[in-house]
């Protein structure tokens, strides 16, 4: 059994972002680094989605993108491009279980006005119910569900359907994405315009993870913060997503990405 998921900060060491590098060496040393990642109830999260001038954060995409960056190359594979990522494409046939979660993103350019990018497209991915990426784990190292490449619609909504993501050690409960200009640019693993997180809100996730098949969630998220989580340290105004559902309906996540 390979246990990588649980090795939770340790994740996402290698691929440490801009803004975490500088606030490491501090600003003495920023010159130097210049030159040289309950129940069914109904519920409605208040942690804001918005979005203004500032664009969404750079971070890290940990040491499983599968976006041909660290090993596999998911993006260029047939089948890549869907909105529903519960289930694997191609010769795999896995299904990801645990409660539904629909992702909606528009993606801004905050250059013309944060008005939205008709032509962005989205690579999304994340954790299972158990806290594994597949591809990388041993246990899925053959499945690719929880991955998906998807273009804004006649809205300008990129929109995904998956299930909520496990809290693994270390980390707050969160989504990776990368935005890039177009849907040929996705598929090419080309012209990237940003790596990101969004974070989901403390309210929701007990109550999903008190559901069957999140086993250690509950704990891991009792032992990890905002304020201490890896990426989510610094500064989260931008990648809270606004969620709304519940366990027995299932919740939609919404986030403005500006970038």
């Amino acid at each position: 059994m390979n246990d990588d998921h649980d090795l939770g900060l340790s994740h996402d060491l290698p691929l440490l972002s801009r803004r975490q590098a500088i606030a490491m060496v501090g600003g003495a040393g920023l010159g130097l680094l210049l030159a040289g990642c309950g129940g069914g109830s109904g519920w409605s999260s208040s942690a804001a989605g918005g979005a203004g001038a500032t664009e969404i954060p750079e971070e890290t995409g940990g040491p499983f993108p599968a976006d041909g960056s660290n090993g596999v190359n998911a993006l260029t594979a047939r089948g890549i491009v869907r909105s529903d990522i519960t289930h694997s494409f191609g010769s795999a046939s896995g299904v990801a279980t645990g409660v539904p979660l629909q992702v909606r993103l528009r993606v801004v350019d905050v250059a013309s006005g944060s008005s939205p990018m008709q032509a962005a497209a989205v690579y999304l991915w994340h954790c299972d119910a158990e806290g594994r990426y597949s591809l990388y784990d041993q246990q899925i190292s053959g499945e690719n569900y929880r991955r998906g490449v998807q273009a804004a619609d006649a809205d300008r909504w990129v929109s995904f359907t998956s299930v909520y993501p496990a809290a693994y050690s270390g980390r707050w409960p969160h989504i990776h994405f990368e935005v890039y200009p177009s849907l040929d640019d996705a598929t090419a693993a080309a012209g990237k315009l940003r790596t990101t997180q969004l974070a989901l809100p403390e309210d929701a996730s007990p109550a999903v993870y008190a559901t069957d098949g999140y086993s250690s969630s509950l704990d891991n998220l009792a032992q990890t913060s905002l304020d201490s989580d890896l990426v989510f340290s610094d500064g989260y105004s931008l990648q809270m997503a606004k969620v709304a559902g519940s366990t027995a309906g299932g919740y939609t996540a919404t986030l403005t990405v500006p970038v």
